[in-house]
């Protein structure tokens, strides 16, 4: 399949209701709350095509997503296991593929940025100086909501995107409507960086940047095996390492992304994440 047909295939698999993607999965309704799922991975709410995973603090929008989710696959094997399923299903028949939303960043509410910075520095354990850096070059700021917006640059330092990170006793993590993974990255202010660690999330961007300082530490916003951005810094001639999760599903989207890229190589935290070495190490 050319490039086009499989992001033609891809927008059609992510328009399959939501809800057949759930009974599929061998999910179970709530009996009170129509909108809440009981799945292997936790207590799943749906609005339309996006999902939060509130047990875990990690949502998403669309079928793919929703696979990649509950399956524990990469993108590729998601797309593979829908279409197997689906591909003769009433569901696919009338998608069309969807224009993608503009790019909505949220507002900045600098009466909240406080609010931000002690649950980074207090719950997260990021020191300041590594966090107001980030907040003088625009990358990181508050919303109205208090959430923590981490801003995905793409070419000429152009806003793509946001990663968001809740900031009360309710732990979640979303995006930017319109935010755009395959055209940028958040990232770290590094230096005379001497290699990159790709990493799950803004945080455990921060945090590995905080171990490792002379690398440029990088967010892929999830675990992905094959950002569009990543084989031009791979040419550039970077030293890459793969910092994902120590678990199951980043040590599996790891090795996808090292058979893609053989130039990658394991960076794996001896804890859970960077963040929690982080922690561990305070």
């Amino acid at each position: 399949m050319t490039f086009e047909e499989i992001r033609a295939r891809a927008n059609r698999l992510r328009g399959i209701p939501l809800e057949a993607v759930l009974h599929l999965a061998g999910a179970e309704r709530d009996r009170y709350d129509k909108a809440r799922w009981h799945t292997a991975r936790g207590v799943i709410s749906v609005t339309g095509m996006k999902f939060m995973n509130w047990n875990r603090g990690v949502g998403g929008g669309g079928a793919i997503d929703l696979a990649i989710h509950l399956q524990s696959l990469d993108f590729k094997a998601a797309m593979e296991w829908l279409w197997q399923h689906f591909e003769s299903s009433a569901h696919l028949e009338g998608i069309q593929p969807h224009p993608r939303p503009y790019l909505k960043l949220p507002v900045a509410d600098a009466g909240n940025l406080p609010r931000v910075i002690d649950y980074l520095v207090q719950k997260r354990g990021l020191a300041h100086s590594l966090i107001q850096p980030l907040i003088e070059a625009g990358r990181l700021y508050a919303d109205k909501r208090g959430n923590a917006v981490f801003v995905l640059l793409g070419a000429d330092d152009r806003p793509v995107g946001a990663e968001l990170r809740g900031t009360s006793q309710i732990s979640w993590r979303g995006m930017a409507p319109g935010s755009r993974k395959d055209l940028g990255y958040f990232s770290t202010l590094a230096l005379n960086a001497t290699g990159i660690v790709l990493c799950e999330s803004a945080i455990d961007a921060i945090s590995c940047f905080a171990l490792h300082p002379r690398r440029l530490c990088i967010s892929t916003a999830g675990a992905r095996p094959y950002p569009r951005w990543l084989t031009p810094l791979i040419r550039e001639g970077y030293e890459v390492l793969c910092g994902f999760d120590a678990d199951p599903t980043g040590d599996h989207m790891a090795r996808a992304m090292i058979a893609i890229h053989p130039a990658v190589k394991r960076l794996r935290p001896n804890l859970k994440d960077w963040n929690d070495v982080l922690k561990a190490q305070s």
